[in-house]
């Protein structure tokens, strides 16, 4: 009952790994670089060390869930971008089902069946989760996708909403919350073959990821 986490060393990635940690959920936090290694381990978190552009396929043993948080970052080009947000997250998607693994947790955007609308900069990205999105869909693994909304580095009130409406026309989400949401996500083990987009709200999180 481990839970593989996907791009472990990002933002969103590390505050989850500590609530996991927290709250005895057991996950192993992969990374890129062994130097990366220390911080987890003295939190007392489990790692492997894998590279999303090379062979990552030790990294799912002993695992049967996957959490993909993994992202190419705002600094990096479109060709990172194809790379990490969509090759990448293909592969990751492949090896599930291959592997026969009961659930693929992946973090999409809010709106990214829409690139068009969003800033030119961040076109490529939500193109390239567009279409992982719709690859997971079709590869027979049951699935989860949680859709964020603009990040910030607010601090978590563990309260959100799943539409733009509910949040007063707000489009925006902690990171914070968002760990929060995929704690309760990856506990959730009978919620499958679902989509929610996360934005900071009213609602408790299990009430409104139900």
């Amino acid at each position: 009952m481990t839970t593989l986490v996907i791009g472990a060393n990002g933002q969103i990635g590390r505050q989850f790994c500590e609530l996991a940690e927290a709250a005895g959920v057991p996950i192993r936090a992969m990374v890129r670089r062994e130097e990366q290694h220390a911080w987890f381990e003295e939190r007392g978190i489990a790692t492997v060390v894998a590279d999303l552009e090379g062979d990552f396929r030790h990294a799912f043993a002993g695992c049967d869930q996957v959490l993909f948080t993994a992202g190419s970052g705002p600094h990096t080009g479109p060709d990172k971008t194809l790379l990490i947000d969509l090759y990448a997250a293909t592969r990751a998607v492949d090896l599930a089902s291959e592997l026969g693994l009961a659930r693929f947790v992946m973090v999409s955007a809010l709106r990214a069946e829409d690139p068009q609308a969003a800033p030119e900069k961040l076109r490529p990205y939500m193109a390239a989760k567009f279409a992982a999105d719709a690859y997971l869909r079709g590869a027979g693994v049951p699935y989860l996708i949680l859709k964020p909304g603009r990040l910030t580095d607010a601090p978590a009130t563990c309260r959100v909403a799943t539409s733009r409406e509910e949040a007063g026309g707000e489009n925006t989400v902690s990171r914070a919350n968002v760990a929060h949401a995929l704690l309760h996500l990856v506990q959730a083990r009978a919620l499958v073959d679902r989509e929610f987009h996360l934005l900071d709200g009213e609602r408790a999180i299990p009430e409104a990821l139900a």
